[in-house]
């Protein structure tokens, strides 16, 4: 589903939650909420015929581990999960929600480290920090042969379509003038 859309907006604040809930988006990526607020935003964006991808470490108020992402699928159903934790992903996988798996790019060797990563659990997809790197993009999903999620640093719609163009599946961004100019 989300790979139809070119970008996946995301949310970081309840005023860009309102603009995804508007907008011609299906799927998007909660970032920086707190797990009280979790139970309405869910019901708001099922209303709306939206779906919803939890990154597992930016929840405020809950662990950051297979525990809390068994509690996340029981309870929310989400559309997916996204984390750099192993146990994450791997519990995302077992629970059948999509599982992305988040690396930072800092250097080669974190790279290699996030190959044997991937290698370990298998993600469905995996979300690339920073994403404004075309030529890495490429380099992961030929190695992987897993879908790409471009992320972080992706500032323009030039960065935009280098990324795509690298073959990123989509662009996940918190950044509404790139929601608008997409139009979901």
């Amino acid at each position: 589903m989300e790979a139809k859309q070119r970008i996946i907006p995301a949310i970081k604040t309840m005023k860009q939650f309102d603009a995804f809930l508007s907008s011609g988006y299906t799927v998007g990526v909660l970032l920086e909420v707190h797990i009280a607020q979790l139970k309405s935003i869910f019901a708001y964006a099922r209303r709306h015929g939206k779906e919803l991808i939890i990154h597992v470490d930016l929840v405020q108020g809950l662990s950051h581990d297979e525990h809390a992402a068994e509690y996340l699928c029981q309870e929310f159903r989400p559309h997916g999960l996204i984390s750099t934790k192993a146990g994450v992903i791997m519990k995302a996988r077992q629970k059948r929600v999509l599982a992305v798996q988040r690396i930072f790019l800092l250097d080669s060797h974190a790279l290699e480290k996030s190959y044997q990563l991937i290698a370990k659990t298998n993600p469905d997809c995996i979300e690339v920090i920073p994403g404004a790197m075309p030529h890495i993009i490429r380099e992961v999903k030929e190695r992987t042969g897993k879908p790409i999620y471009a992320g972080g640093l992706i500032r323009t719609v030039d960065d935009v379509e280098r990324a795509l163009a690298a073959g990123a599946a989509a662009v996940t961004t918190s950044n509404e003038t790139l929601w608008r100019h997409y139009n979901g």
